[in-house]
Formats: structure tokens, sequence, C-alpha cells
């Protein structure tokens, strides 16, 4: 089947397709952009794709400067670097190009960069009213380029940064860090190895899961987690299997954005300990959420079997409910080689309560699917070293 090619503007302006990274110079030109700063993370420094989309504003003749200091659990320093360059090279804007790691630290750096120099990168962490403190006109605009399909963070209004001094990975928001415009071009996604398709995809599996069970009516965000579901279903399989399956690829890019676009309606446990545990022990977040989710899903069971019930209908699974729902996600996992366990992540069960605690104070428990408190998060993890579903029922 052939990818269709297509423009839209939910929830920011998506230019969607094969070679769409063409655009890169019109991009920057519809925003008034004429010497952006390329953010990349350390491991594209020098591929590909990379040159392919430079390449494209050098034939536009823009200039533009690079920074590719972001590791896979971007930290504050990593945007403080940034920062820095972004300032000497007078850079008017932000092209966000990558995963998760690099766009979470681009759209810090293209919201801290104008600032009043007495305000940092933490004072406007996702508490309260804290976004009110940027000045909205100095925030740089921001064009997004995902090359993996699982954090959907170009369709995101804040960035998850470590903050090292803390060990605390803190969300950092503001409505204006939405990327204006995104080119999602499934090209840029053909090289990205078999194990990352995987971890990358069930991450946006888990946005759309936890999204569908947080409480509270939100029909829109519930009826994009469903198709979200079903695309991973129908397409992560395939993209691993065969990376160069344009149409999995793309249809999981889309799945990814759909994933991120729910989740405004909240997220849960699941997230929760996976941001103490990336914090922590740098775990890779996707592989992190991965191990986790069927830990969540049971432990969560008497909030969310009728949901289950009704998305075990829409994927056709041969089982019902949460047990059901489950059991796919357990055979996704095998056939994916994803651990069934943190401990064979090399995580063990020593900071137990400290990881409970710091869950609980995670921006993604109060959505939760059910209440829940420290004690309940360390079973959780606890279960999830051991491999024990059955003591969270």
């Amino acid at each position: 089947m052939t990818l269709a090619s297509g423009n839209w503007n939910y929830p920011t302006t998506v230019w969607f397709g094969n070679g769409r990274i063409a655009d890169l110079a019109a991009a920057c030109a519809n925003l008034g952009i004429h010497n952006p700063l390329f953010v990349a993370d350390k491991g594209l420094d020098g591929l590909e794709i990379v040159e392919r989309a430079r390449a494209v504003l050098r034939t536009a003749s823009i200039q533009h400067g690079y920074f590719f200091e972001v590791q896979g659990n971007p930290t504050g320093s990593n945007v403080d670097a940034g920062v820095a360059v972004y300032r000497s090279g007078n850079h008017d804007g932000v092209i966000a190009f990558g995963g998760g790691s690099a766009m979470d630290a681009a759209k810090c750096i293209a919201l801290i960069a104008g600032q009043r120099p007495e305000l940092s990168l933490w004072d406007l962490e996702d508490v309260g009213d804290n976004w009110l403190q940027a000045d909205a006109d100095k925030i740089a605009p921001i064009i997004a380029v995902p090359t993996t399909a699982g954090t959907g963070s170009e369709v995101g209004r804040a960035g998850v940064i470590l903050d090292e001094r803390a060990q605390l990975k803190k969300i950092i928001f503001h409505p204006k860090m939405l990327p204006a415009i995104i080119i999602s071009d499934p090209e840029l996604t053909i090289g990205l190895p078999a194990n990352i398709t995987a971890w990358t995809g069930v991450d946006a599996l888990v946005h759309a899961v936890e999204a569908y069970c947080a409480p509270g009516y939100h029909p829109m965000a519930d009826g994009i987690a469903i198709e979200a579901i079903r695309m991973v279903f129908s397409y992560l399989p395939r993209a691993v299997q065969d990376g160069s399956d344009l149409e999995a690829r793309g249809q999981m890019l889309v799945a990814a954005s759909m994933g991120a676009t729910a989740f405004q309606k909240g997220l849960g446990s699941i997230h929760s300990v996976a941001h103490v545990l990336g914090a922590r022990y740098n775990t890779h977040h996707g592989l992190a959420n991965a191990v986790l989710l069927p830990y969540g899903l049971k432990q969560n069971s008497s909030a969310i079997e009728a949901r289950m019930q009704h998305l075990c209908k829409v994927l056709d699974l041969p089982q019902s409910g949460v047990d059901g729902f489950i059991a796919a996600v357990l055979d996704m996992r095998k056939s994916f080689n994803i651990p069934h366990t943190l401990a064979e992540l090399g995580i063990g069960k020593n900071d137990a309560v400290a990881i409970g605690l710091a869950a609980f104070d995670d921006p993604s428990t109060p959505s939760n699917a059910k209440p829940i408190n420290a004690t309940e998060l360390q079973a959780l993890f606890e279960a999830a070293v051991d491999g024990d579903m059955e003591r969270l029922s």
C-alpha cells in the first residue's frame, strides 16, 4: 500500500509524508527563521539523515548552527550548554531533530534562551502557574522533525529533563513549547535498529493506554488513544520485522503523535516509575515503560476492566478484559525480545522505598487509573523486578 502524504493542523501544523524533509527550508521561511540552531542527540551526529536535512538548509542558503550534546535522558546541563550555543550564535529558532530526548532538550533550549538571566529552567517546572514567569514573546519558534516513533514529543508542550542535583526527572512546561511545524517523514526512521523501534513503539502504546485509562471525561482523548493502540498493534510488528516498511514506519509516526496528543488527559503509575528509573539508572524510557506495562495494568485492573474489554473487542483479541489485553502485550513483548523483568536490566530492589516515594511525587501519578500511594508504587516496582504480576492482583 502506498503511504499518503498530507498536511493537517491538529494539535499543531503537521507536514507528513515520505521525503518531506525537503520542506525544511520552507518551514523556516514560514516561521521567519533565518538562523536556526539544529539540535539533535549525540548518536545522530554525522549520520546520513542529519546531513540530508542540513543539505536542505545549505541549498536554501539558510545559515544555521548545530548542537549534538544531548544524552539519552537529557539533563539540565545539556539544556544549559545548548542555550549557550544558541545565544553565542545569535540564533532565531530551533530545529528539534531526533527522538524524544533531542526534542525535549531542543524545546527547553527554545524556551529559556531568550528569557531574563535570573530565570532558571527549574523555575518553569510544571507546577501550578510557574509557566507564567516566562516571557512568551521571547520563546523561539520550533520546528520538530521526529526520527523515532515513540515519545510524541513533537506534539507536546513540555520537555522531560533530568535535574542532576536532585536526581529527578522534571517536566518543564509552557504552551508555546508546542512546535509550530512538524515535519513527519517516514524515510528518516528507516535506519532505526529493530530494538529501538520496538522500545519506542511500545512507549507510544503506553502513552495511549495510560491516557485511555486515566479517569475523567475526555472523549476526544479516549478516541485518539484507542485508534493509536490499534495502529501500534497493527504496524509495530511490521516495523520491527522489516525496518524498510515505509507504510508501517509512517503509521507508527502518526500513532506516536496520537498517543502523545491523547495523554493531555493524563498518564499513570507506569510512567511515574519509569521516570524515576530513567533518573536513577539512565534506563531507556521506552524500554522501562515496556517492561512495566503489564505490571501497571495488573495493579490497576479493578479500575480498568471495562475499558480493557472494549480494547480487546477493537483489537479482536481471543481473550477479553485486563487479562486478555495483558496476554496480548506479553506476546508482543516476547516477539520483540523485550525483557520481562527489571532485574534483566540490572535493576535490583535496594532503593525500592525511595523509588516508591519518588514515583509518588511524579506528575503522572495523580492521573493514574485509580488513586495510588507510595507503598503501592513501591510494590509495582518490586513486582517488576521479580517478574511476579500475581502479587499485584
